[in-house]
């Protein structure tokens, strides 16, 4: 993988953001391999395809990228609020690429995919409408909220400015794809209770302790009633897959997450 971009691949364009589109887009398709299976490289999509920027030729998983010149943070402005949360229920919503170059060097910095099994409503936050002033008043954009994910699921691949092997990107990517088999709902819990797990920053925890975020999960959730109970219950899902390790007397031990 070369990290370096190709300015020549952006000359005929003026404008900044254009040259920054066709610069990353450009990498993507020339370096990027797909992180879900064993192909080398992925496609792009016919020009002018709403939110898909990229497929696997081969397991056919989607990708949208995001590029910018700084690092990204707990929020990351999107697309249509609607759109989205559509996209999350009925499945068809894709993986996504945060990629962030240095302007001055010409190189990818930091680059990890989100993989679409931990995209749930609980994530998105909804905007407010745009003014009778804007050009088109009243549209309603998203925002992810990258910073209530836990860190499992920023899949790093290239970080600060080294490539991660990529035997270990897919490692990890297979590491959570149980989730693929759950539903929205369900992966929505779980991410969201494994993100408050590693907010405790501890290898081994207790119960009492994640019953804690009680009163967060409740907002994040108002349909359940039953918190606490629903709580063990994906402790016991991360259990069963790996993730966690039950040591008796309602204590936990977590399991050390790639890089």
């Amino acid at each position: 993988m070369k990290l370096e971009l190709k300015p020549e691949a952006a000359a005929s364009y003026k404008s900044l953001s254009q040259r920054a589109r066709v610069l990353t887009e450009t990498w993507i398709q020339e370096n990027l391999y797909c992180p879900a299976c064993p192909s080398d490289y992925l496609s792009t999509t016919p020009t002018g395809e709403r939110v898909i920027d990229f497929a696997c030729p081969d397991c056919e998983e989607t990708y949208q990228l995001k590029s910018q010149n700084h690092p990204f943070g707990k929020l990351v402005v999107n697309s249509a609020y609607e759109p989205k949360i559509e996209a999350i229920r009925t499945g068809t919503i894709p993986n996504f690429l945060f990629l962030q170059y240095d302007i001055e060097l010409l190189k990818v910095s930091n680059l990890f995919v989100l993989p679409k099994y931990f995209m749930s409503e609980s994530i998105i936050e909804k905007r407010r409408p745009l003014s009778e002033r804007a050009r088109r008043h009243g549209w309603v954009g998203s925002n992810i909220l990258l910073g209530n994910l836990p860190v499992d699921a920023r899949i790093q691949i290239v970080k600060d400015g080294n490539e991660i092997p990529k035997v270990m990107v897919r490692d990890s990517w297979k590491k959570f794809s149980f989730l693929r088999e759950k539903s929205v709902y369900s992966r929505g819990w779980l991410a969201d209770v494994l993100a408050y797990i590693r907010q405790l920053d501890k290898e081994t925890f207790k119960l009492a302790e994640v019953y804690t975020f009680e009163r967060q999960l409740a907002k994040l959730h108002p349909r359940n009633k039953h918190i606490r109970p629903k709580i063990r219950q994906q402790l016991q899902v991360l259990r069963d897959h790996g993730v966690i390790e039950f040591l008796g007397k309602g204590i936990y031990h977590i399991r050390a997450r790639e890089p």
